[in-house]
């Protein structure tokens, strides 16, 4: 079993993150490693080029979220970590498979849609193209496994219909068609602010949304002005259908204790926000501590460029074969080969 899966490097990684994607990502690195597979994780960095980014700011990304990985328990013994643009054969076989997509296949990418708005004719050719160099992050290393969410799975069956017609094209099964792993349900975590957004690291205020690198004051202070509304938490679930931000205060507490809404709030109902709010804000503290401190060690320490560098030996050791075997199905000679 061979699980790859990456992230940009954009912006500072939030509760929302960890408890909707990065903790189910440790998750993954023990038992998969635990039974004899292998996990590479990456930092899509090159698909942060579908957006003007500064230099500096790219640069300092994506070293910030590779110490925050590392600090919420991906561990690059056990896992594989590494930066996409350290690892050419990622951008040569987007290339290589630039030929088989179509046209009517990326017309059809909701994600575009979404992305461009009513403005495609500006929009990037890296923004239209990304599904295509995605196919290539995972066909490269012969993933057999791909963690997906509802807004992925659609980009994960183009890499499928990709590596089909790649291998039905020329005759060659050069590529493994991957499956998808449906991570455990989390809970989706909204907007400290407003409960019917979900939290998001380009939120222009930074009370919507705690950081993985908030220090124990800050996490206090923006739960305690976390928006709610005027009435007691109920004691079941049904009751908060219509009180999104009470949801979303209550989803937080139930993730982070991996227990139900029910749980939780058999234990709060009836409950003011006030002391909820400070049971929510110790409990966030205990969890994400230890994170924020071994994040700011990291940060800025050379460990993380020397850990990135091998990691992207290691990634690039195991694409060669998978890129060379593309090159030679399509009849193309690389430099150094005969």
């Amino acid at each position: 079993m061979r699980v790859v899966s990456g992230i940009q490097p954009t912006g500072s990684l939030h509760l929302g993150n960890y408890l909707g994607a990065i903790r189910n990502w440790v998750r993954m690195q023990d038992e998969v490693t635990a039974t004899g597979g292998q996990c590479l994780f990456f930092l899509a960095d090159l698909h942060s080029l579908s957006e003007h980014i500064e230099r500096q700011v790219r640069i300092d990304s994506l070293r910030d979220m590779t110490a925050a990985l590392v600090a919420c328990g991906i561990d690059p013994e056990r896992s594989i970590l590494f930066n996409q643009a350290r690892v050419p054969a990622h951008a040569e076989l987007c290339w290589l498979l630039n030929g088989t997509a179509r046209m009517g296949w990326l017309n059809r990418m909701t994600q575009f849609k979404d992305k461009s708005g009513k403005n495609r004719e500006g929009a990037s050719v890296a923004l239209f193209d990304y599904p295509v160099l995605q196919a290539a992050d995972v066909l490269l290393y012969q993933a057999t496994h791909v963690p997906v969410g509802d807004d992925q799975k659609q980009h994960l069956e183009l890499a499928r219909d990709i590596a089909t017609k790649f291998n039905s094209d020329t005759g060659r099964e050069v590529f493994t068609l991957p499956d998808p792993i449906i991570p455990p349900a989390t809970a989706r975590i909204m907007s400290l602010r407003d409960g019917s957004a979900k939290m998001s690291k380009s939120d222009a205020s930074d009370m919507s949304r705690v950081n993985l690198s908030d220090d124990a004051e800050t996490i206090q202070q923006k739960v305690r002005k976390a928006k709610t509304d005027p009435e007691p938490l109920p004691s079941e679930a049904a009751d908060l259908a219509n009180r999104p931000e009470a949801r979303n205060l209550v989803a937080i507490m139930a993730a982070l204790d991996n227990r139900s809404t029910d749980e939780v709030l058999a234990e709060h109902g009836g409950s003011n926000f006030g002391p909820f709010k400070a049971a929510l804000a110790d409990r966030l503290v205990v969890t994400l501590a230890p994170i924020a401190t071994r994040y700011q060690a990291l940060r800025g320490s050379s460990e993380i460029d020397a850990l990135l560098v091998a990691g992207a030996q290691r990634a690039a050791d195991i694409a060669r074969p998978t890129l060379e075997a593309a090159y030679e199905a399509l009849g193309l000679q690389r430099a150094g080969r005969s």
